[in-house]
């Protein structure tokens, strides 16, 4: 795939990453554990055998990572973590009894924080757990996020025995100099380690997570780092930007600035990687910052038209509502998106007062719905077919969203998009650039003043 750093540099800007619609910062406290409870009933009610997909948040890490935008907290203490576990099995038995006992579980998600940080007897002891409370479809995705420091084989045994299917480890980079000064050192061959006992015990699919924009990375660097996750051959990659937010994320400020680099060698170590993983490694650019082998699964959901996105990223599990359980997990309803509190005292209050954790939300209208439903297949599928919008919301699809189409003219001359008669199609140079696109359709964005906006990442 060929990218042109000018295109790049002149539509680069902070932009939503839509696992949402609308997105997180426009939550509100007027959806609360209440209004929560009344669309679970409501959608339980209407649709009983629908499928669902589970989240977990583990949010310890053993230490802080300084370029981090996770909510994670750091701890050394076992009986911390062992009394966190309690407390997400006691939300589990509060949610568990009020969705239908016919809906399959579909896909299951451990993310943090650090999910291994767990013993393995304790991620032993959580997933049969789940499987007491949940009926898990015999092709369940089961995914868990684990960091090669620390992680054992009896980890990767005990992951794969509750019925994980899938693993991401976190990489960043494999320079010893870009790993201090993030304050995560981890020399390869942990990685590689990782990666071959997944192997050994079954594990269907390895992905491993870079970054770019980190401090002292330069060509060199990121070549090595990729020359090395190339040669693991992991089954997806995915690429974040690093965004320097120190005043948002304090810990940032441990970064010495002078040594990110310039925002022109961010665009070329961007570029770089995408070249060498899609021209020279085979990999599919499924979008935004992921990367699959051609027949993995996001692949072939993206060529039939089934991928999605969710608040863990793409998934291939279309149609499932997702409960999330542990600290500010976010649950995505079909009519609803709720977060859990973000507090942990006042989860382990609320918990104790036998009460689900949500403390705020969404409700989106049904012209939400509208330009979510474009949004997301812009974002999933690079088009949207005019006349399945306009037969699914009865709108007429120009008249409706002209206001949009005129924002994407300057990006049609630029050949990222096709606005054609019948559907907007993102073109192979677009598609880097995809937030650009699904944000001319973005209302929050374009009605709300400009120092009202909230702060997002670049969209490269």
């Amino acid at each position: 795939m060929n990218v042109d750093l000018d295109l790049l540099r002149q539509y680069n800007q902070s932009l939503p990453r839509y696992t949402s619609y609308p997105t997180a910062p426009h939550f509100g406290e007027a959806v609360g554990r209440e209004t929560f409870r009344a669309e679970v009933w409501r959608a339980n009610t209407a649709a009983p055998q629908a499928p669902l997909s589970l989240y977990l948040h583990l949010p310890f890490c053993r230490q802080l990572c300084y370029y981090c935008g996770c909510h994670m907290k750091v701890t050394h203490d076992p009986a911390r973590i062992a009394k966190y576990l309690r407390y997400l099995k006691r939300e589990i038995d509060l949610l568990a009894p009020m969705l239908s006992s016919d809906r399959p579980v579909t896909q299951v998600h451990w993310g943090g924080g650090t999910p291994t940080l767990l013993s393995p007897e304790q991620i032993r002891e959580l997933g049969g757990h789940l499987r007491d409370r949940f009926r898990m479809a015999p092709d369940a995705e089961m995914s868990i996020e684990a960091d090669p420091r620390g992680l054992t084989e009896d980890h990767i045994a005990a992951a794969r025995e509750i019925g994980t299917n899938r693993l991401s480890l976190g990489v960043q980079s494999f320079d010893p100099t870009v790993q201090e000064a993030i304050n995560r050192v981890q020399p390869e061959r942990l990685t590689r380690t990782a990666v071959q006992w997944a192997r050994d015990h079954g594990i269907e699919s390895v992905n491993l997570d870079l970054v770019y924009g980190l401090p002292h990375q330069t060509p060199d660097t990121m070549a090595d780092t990729l020359g090395g996750v190339v040669d693991l051959a992991p089954d997806r990659i995915a690429l974040y930007s690093y965004a320097h937010v120190p005043s948002v994320l304090e810990h940032q400020r441990l970064i010495p600035e002078e040594a990110l680099p310039a925002p022109t060698e961010r665009l070329r170590l961007f570029k770089q990687a995408l070249e060498r993983l899609t021209t020279t490694a085979g990999y599919r650019f499924i979008g935004l910052d992921h990367f699959a082998k051609p027949d993995d699964e996001l692949a072939l959901a993206q060529d039939n038209g089934t991928l999605r996105r969710n608040f863990q990223g793409y998934s291939t599990r279309a149609g499932a509502d997702v409960y999330a359980f542990g600290l500010s997990g976010i649950h995505q309803l079909s009519g609803l998106y709720a977060q859990n509190t973000k507090n942990l005292p006042t989860y382990y209050d609320q918990i104790d007062q036998d009460e689900l954790t949500v403390y705020r939300g969404y409700r989106p209208t049904q012209e939400d719905r509208l330009r979510r439903h474009v949004i997301m297949r812009l974002m999933c599928n690079a088009e949207v077919q005019k006349g399945a919008v306009e037969a699914r919301f009865n709108v007429d699809f120009d008249a409706h969203f002209s206001a949009a189409l005129d924002r994407l003219r300057p990006l049609e001359q630029d050949g990222l998009v096709a606005l054609g008669p019948d559907a907007i199609t993102v073109r192979p140079p677009g598609r880097l650039l995809v937030r650009n696109v699904a944000a001319a359709f973005d209302a929050y964005l374009h009605d709300a003043a400009p120092d009202a906006q909230p702060a997002y990442s670049e969209s490269v």
